[in-house]
């Protein structure tokens, strides 16, 4: 058997876990992120020429995997997960510049790749299990959804999903409350912040977790992390061999889970280039990579509200991958885009080029666009992370048409939906999920 790679908590006081474990718990005992000892390295020559996104995802993740109780099932997991196209089209307007297109998953946006590789993953350790986990997750707008969908009805498994009420767009809402049966929506009085501070809180209780088991499935959970990668490393592969070149990225980001991931891929040795974050008026990280101390702070609302987030839980990870502030300010890149220009951003490439995108997709087309506008020719990605279906009364306004519904987007929003308020409080989810674990406790009493 390979040599196993230990997981560690990016805050040091948590034991080593198993990729089993690590997966299993979501977050570290200790409140830290669970990070490899060390990420492996791998040749781009070691993947199949002609290999799908799950081929990839199986070859890279596999020193991830070696020596855990999942390894054997690593290709079986992708094949189940990874079941939809995230190309690399490129845009007629610019003979190098691409769109990689994240959207083409059951909930038309890229959460669907991670989420649904954590569902197979649970439900492969889970077994025949008759104890009841509970999936925690927060949300800014896309991430609940694709949990919701990758978990629904899934035997054994509770899904609790927290949004800010207000804060996600109308499509967005619906799809979170859409689900019914195992998955229950919470529409926090709050920030996207706050569901994630309410989040971690309750993975950290440990009287709460011997009374109701609970895991997560945000970005923090290194089985959404880890399959995220593969997006990347598929497209810069295809581009290497197109063109013998090294893909560079603009990615929208929030929470940093999706960036983080293209980071990784780039430091075990896949061909990434330069990767440059775009964020919206939230300037947590455009402020850290100008210079300034990192400080997070409340989130703002804007637009692209996916992003919404003013204390990226990821930024642990990042230290941990660069824990030199001057190394990390070299490898990255962060610029913030306000909503006017994302309005002119998403009108102008409708109305010249006949491209709708989404408001997050269109915070990196305007770094692009910069960049372009300064003479810079090289091969560059920008990452789609939704469908502009999602945000139609957004977009459909700038652009001066309907937008297409993708056929599975829709199914979602002909069911009926709902949501049930709760605080802002740590206190007020530790209360709700008490009162769920009792209500469950009962109804298995014969």
């Amino acid at each position: 058997m390979s040599q196993a790679l230990r997981y560690l908590s990016t805050r040091g006081i948590s034991p080593a876990a198993t990729l089993s474990e690590a997966i299993a718990a979501g977050l570290a005992p200790d409140g830290g992120l669970y990070i490899p000892e060390q990420l492996p390295q791998i040749d781009p020559r070691d993947f199949a020429a002609a290999g799908t996104l799950a081929d990839t995802a199986a070859t890279l993740l596999a020193p991830f995997f070696a020596g855990d109780a999942l390894a054997d099932e690593l290709p079986a997991i992708c094949a189940e997960a990874l079941t939809f196209p995230t190309p690399l089209r490129s845009l007629p307007h610019h003979p190098k510049t691409a769109l990689l297109e994240l959207f083409h998953g059951p909930t038309a946006a890229f959460k669907d790749v991670g989420a649904r590789f954590l569902a197979a993953c649970l439900r492969r350790l889970r077994g025949d299990s008759s104890s009841r986990l509970t999936i925690l997750v927060a949300t800014s707008g896309d991430t609940g959804a694709a949990v919701g969908a990758a978990f629904h009805r899934q035997p054994g498994i509770e899904v609790v999903i927290l949004y800010p009420d207000g804060r996600v767009s109308p499509r967005q809402a619906h799809q979170l409350g859409c689900f019914g049966d195992n998955v229950q929506a919470l529409r926090v009085q709050g920030r996207f912040d706050d569901c994630q501070r309410m989040v971690k809180a309750a993975l950290s209780d440990a009287a709460l977790q011997a009374r109701s088991p609970l895991s997560s499935a945000n970005s923090i959970s290194l089985g959404r992390l880890l399959p995220q990668m593969s997006y990347y490393a598929h497209a810069a592969l295809v581009g290497w061999r197109e063109h013998g070149e090294a893909l560079n990225l603009v990615i929208p980001t929030g929470n940093l889970g999706n960036a983080l991931a293209a980071v990784w891929t780039r430091q075990m040795g896949l061909p990434i280039a330069r990767i440059r974050l775009a964020c919206n008026a939230n300037a947590t990280l455009p402020d850290f990579f100008a210079g300034d101390d990192y400080a997070p702070r409340q989130a703002v609302a804007t637009l692209a509200n996916a992003m919404d987030v003013g204390a990226p839980s990821n930024f642990e990870r990042l230290l941990w991958t660069f824990p030199q502030a001057n190394e990390l300010r070299s490898q990255l890149h962060a610029q913030s885009v306000d909503d006017r220009t994302i309005c002119d951003v998403v009108a102008k490439h409708a109305h010249e080029h006949d491209e709708v995108f989404c408001p997050h997709t269109a915070t990196a087309m305007r770094v692009l666009d910069e960049l372009r506008e300064a003479g810079d020719d090289a091969a560059w990605a920008v990452v789609a992370t939704a469908h502009p279906a999602k945000f139609e009364t957004v977009v459909e306004p700038l652009v001066g048409k309907s937008i297409d519904v993708p056929g599975a987007l829709a199914a979602m929003l002909d069911r009926p939906a709902s949501a049930e308020p709760l605080a802002a409080d740590d206190g007020a989810l530790r209360q709700w999920l008490l009162l769920r674990a009792d209500e469950n406790s009962a109804a298995t009493v014969p």
